[in-house]
């Protein structure tokens, strides 16, 4: 898009150019011309003044006078007696323009090389020649700017509306100053919000309904087992009997399957990660809409931490706290990365009021929010973190200072150690 607008706006400034150049550049060529017979004729008229005065006078005509002060002419003078007076170099056959003027008998004829008119219209057209070129290359430069501002922004909702499809249903609040485009920005964050709310919904319903089901379905497969175990007739009883477990035991695979879904809400587990690489990612993400906000980023503590986590889970919860800090925090936002005793923590702070003494006990409930926030940020954020083995606490509430707690990937190892060990 970027090119074809570029090319686009390059061809109508061509045209333009050529529209008003082509005919500026003839204009010029009949003016220099016209100009320079016109200074022909003026010159003609005074030497003939000056000759007639001198014929009055008695003065002598002389040629080397005449030429020193029109240089570069050539004069011929042809007196009433047939006399004649020439002055300046004769340009022989060469092209020339020339001017005649006559009167009292006296003839006076000027004339100039041609190639020095030409020489000023070629200095003239190469000055509009320039000018059409300098045009040209500055429309070059608006273009590519433009082009920029309006390709840059699409592409950015390209990838916002990639990430709604791909799940991650997570606003981003960018604005770009048109008007346009910011429509459809602000209609993406709105969606976004939609899209988590429907989410969580339908993450609540599958667990609870899952959770409800799994209940009494495990109570109906323990009365078909003592069914099948009282049976006085087993050859039927206990053939729909264990018929009828089977099916119920499928359906509780099923039930467990969706619950685990509903729970962990990924198919992936955590990795080994560096924690360095998500969190300047987001950084350099939400940067620009703190510094629009005059407000600003930084990174402290300890690099090259490795910690166990989803990277995609975990640059969620570093984007949640980030937005929950520019929607209700203020000053600077400090994330530390700092070794716990058996885990990685990443710390997010500010320098605001922090959280209210009666929401500090249900921040990270379901719909519990400060102000203009939906509620669900932390607790989703929370759910993230424990899908992955660590945690996500309030380690500060005001100002407000929430800590991620990441197991070590050494931890990860001895435990997974343990569970193969054991069994054998």
């Amino acid at each position: 898009m970027r090119r074809r607008l570029l090319l686009s706006t390059l061809a109508v400034a061509v045209v333009a150019i050529l529209l008003l150049g082509v005919p500026l550049a003839y204009a010029a060529h009949k003016l220099v011309h016209e100009e320079a017979r016109r200074s022909l004729e003026r010159e003609a008229s005074t030497i003939l003044g000056g000759v007639g005065y001198s014929l009055q006078t008695g003065r002598p005509l002389r040629g080397a006078v005449i030429a020193r002060e029109y240089p570069g002419r050539h004069i011929f003078i042809t007196l009433p007696d047939g006399r004649t007076v020439a002055a300046g170099p004769d340009p022989g056959a060469a092209r020339t323009l020339t001017a005649a003027t006559s009167a009292g008998g006296v003839r006076v004829r000027v004339s100039r090389p041609a190639s020095q008119v030409q020489d000023a219209e070629l200095r003239l057209l190469l000055l509009i020649g320039s000018l059409a070129l300098l045009g040209v290359a500055v429309t070059v430069g608006l273009a590519m700017v433009q082009a920029r501002k309006l390709t840059l922004p699409l592409i950015d909702l390209a990838e916002t509306a990639d990430r709604l499809g791909t799940g991650n249903a997570r606003p981003r609040r960018r604005r770009y100053g048109i008007p346009e485009v910011d429509r459809v920005a602000e209609v993406l964050d709105r969606s976004a919000v939609r899209i988590a709310d429907l989410l969580a919904s339908s993450r609540e319903f599958a667990s609870d309904a899952s959770h409800q089901l799994r209940t009494p379905l495990t109570a109906l497969s323990m009365r078909l087992d003592e069914m099948i175990e009282a049976a006085d007739y087993p050859d039927v009883v206990r053939e729909e009997g264990a018929a009828a477990v089977a099916q119920t035991e499928r359906l509780v695979a099923v039930v467990e399957q969706l619950l685990a879904r509903a729970r962990h809400d990924r198919t992936g587990g955590a990795v080994p990660a560096p924690i360095d690489d998500i969190i300047a990612q987001q950084v350099e993400e939400w940067r620009p809409i703190f510094r629009r906000a005059g407000r600003d980023v930084r990174i402290i503590g300890e690099q090259g931490l490795v910690g166990m986590t989803n990277p995609e889970g975990l640059s969620q919860i570093v984007a949640t706290l980030l937005d929950n800090s520019l929607m209700h925090g203020a000053g600077t936002v400090t994330i530390h990365t700092k070794p716990g005793g058996s885990s990685v923590v990443v710390e997010v702070g500010d320098e605001g009021e922090g959280i209210p003494p009666e929401l500090e006990p249900r921040i990270f409930e379901r719909s519990v929010s400060g102000g203009r926030g939906t509620g669900l940020g932390l607790y989703l954020a929370r759910s993230l973190a424990v899908v992955d083995g660590g945690r996500l606490e309030l380690i500060q509430a005001r100002p407000a200072v929430f800590g991620v707690f990441l197991r070590q990937a050494a931890q990860a190892r001895l435990a997974s150690e343990r569970v193969v060990i054991g069994p054998a």
